[in-house]
């Protein structure tokens, strides 16, 4: 029995947002093999469920890079930020106008005023991403609406004044290199947290406990699978804990090349099925 780990956006999910027929085919025949598939992403994960759901699939699953890991439909573990940090990071952010989503176990919040920080963002040098569509940045940028998932603030003490909330994850958009380098530096000086990026355009903010790796090896001491028996399927930087601790590590042909770096081995493009060849070819028998 094997654990295979994958990733979502730029990995699973297709350049159209789709898991397509042959990753679908592929996980399904892992799984008929006594193979555990599991989904570790940094969407949330009532977000990563509502796609699972659409192809009825019911898989373990580890949202917010790895905070959240789900089995069964009872979570197994919830990595938390300390209030501290959530206070010092949210101030920060507000001072430098920066929009930024606050990941909880009740949903996703946004600051009320997310549309304007992001104009005041583009106002400055940008960060120029290749081949990052028009509409693909429109959908990184626009203010999202308010939903049984998303809602909004004023102020982020709205949140911390209720008692039983715990905050996952930062997601923090950066739109240009200055104000990129600046909280970099920030959360570096920061000994309790840990941040990544599944984006040029973003910074993601945990707890240091917090990733995907610990979200691997929670699962599988879940299902008494050792380590050198996973495998991690990803294609940024957000992905290099799992991909570091799984006894196989998989690079999309889409990676970024440190991610690739570190891999044994590196498979197709998520616009090829990059995840049903390397499945086919290391997994299936």
């Amino acid at each position: 029995m094997k654990l295979i780990a994958i990733d979502l956006d730029g990995t699973l999910l297709s350049p159209e947002m789709e898991i397509t027929k042959e990753s679908l085919e592929a996980m399904r025949k892992a799984q008929s093999q006594g193979h555990i598939v599991m989904i570790c992403s940094g969407r949330a994960p009532e977000d990563i469920q509502q796609i699972l759901d659409k192809y009825e699939f019911s898989i373990p699953l580890a949202g917010s890079n790895g905070t959240v890991v789900q089995a069964e439909g009872e979570v197994l573990k919830r990595v938390s930020m300390n209030r501290v940090d959530i206070t010092t990071i949210a101030q920060k952010l507000d001072h430098e106008r920066v929009p930024y989503r606050i990941y909880t176990d009740s949903g996703i919040f946004l600051p009320a005023d997310w549309s304007k920080r992001v104009e005041y963002a583009m106002e400055k040098e940008q960060i120029q991403v290749e081949g990052l569509s028009d509409e693909t940045y429109q959908r990184i940028t626009e203010q999202p609406q308010k939903s049984s998932l998303i809602n909004f603030f004023s102020h982020h003490s709205e949140l911390l004044n209720e008692q039983e909330l715990t905050v996952q994850k930062f997601f923090v958009l950066t739109l240009n290199d200055s104000i990129k380098a600046d909280l970099t530096a920030y959360f570096e000086g920061i000994s309790t947290i840990g941040f990544t990026s599944s984006h040029p355009l973003n910074i993601e903010v945990m707890d240091r406990e917090g990733n995907k790796g610990n979200a691997l090896k929670r699962v599988a001491n879940h299902y008494g699978i050792p380590l050198h028996d996973t495998v991690a399927i990803g294609d940024n930087f957000n992905d290099l804990p799992m991909l570091q601790v799984a006894g196989l590590s998989v690079a999309m042909g889409n990676a970024e090349p440190q991610v690739k770096e570190v891999c044994d081995v590196v498979t197709y493009s998520n616009n090829q099925n990059g995840v049903a060849y390397a499945l086919n070819k290391y997994v299936i028998k």
